[in-house]
């Protein structure tokens, strides 16, 4: 046994490819940009991991939801290419839409002036 030579394997590791959050919840929002500006907002001391893939999956899904309807806008206009107009007749005339998007300058909390009148 003297003459026989062990041989050695090296092992390799294969390197996991990294997968971004977005890929993750298949989203295509970005979910790392969302966290990071939730952090830098100061909206609360703490954040759930989950808070900004949530988040990101809301935001895409209304912007696919204006886009789809602006989309058959301009449709029914005539045109390939969607302008400002069709996503803002989208907004206007869809009342779900138009709600989340009124422009309320009003907090909705009343002042102790306004009940001492």
């Amino acid at each position: 046994m003297a003459g026989k030579k062990r041989r050695r394997r090296r092992r390799r590791r294969r390197r996991r490819r990294n997968v971004s959050r977005s890929a993750r919840a298949e989203l295509q929002f970005p979910v790392s940009r969302v966290d990071r500006f939730l952090r830098e907002g100061n909206y609360s001391r703490r954040l759930s991991s989950s808070a900004p893939v949530f988040l990101a999956g809301v935001l895409e899904y209304l912007t696919s939801n204006i886009l789809e309807l602006a989309g058959e806008e301009a449709h029914t206009n005539g045109r390939k290419r969607i302008t400002p107009e069709h996503v803002f007749r989208v907004v206007h005339n869809n009342e779900h839409l138009h709600e989340l998007f009124k422009e309320d300058t009003s907090s909705g909390v009343k002042t102790l002036e306004a009940d001492d009148n």
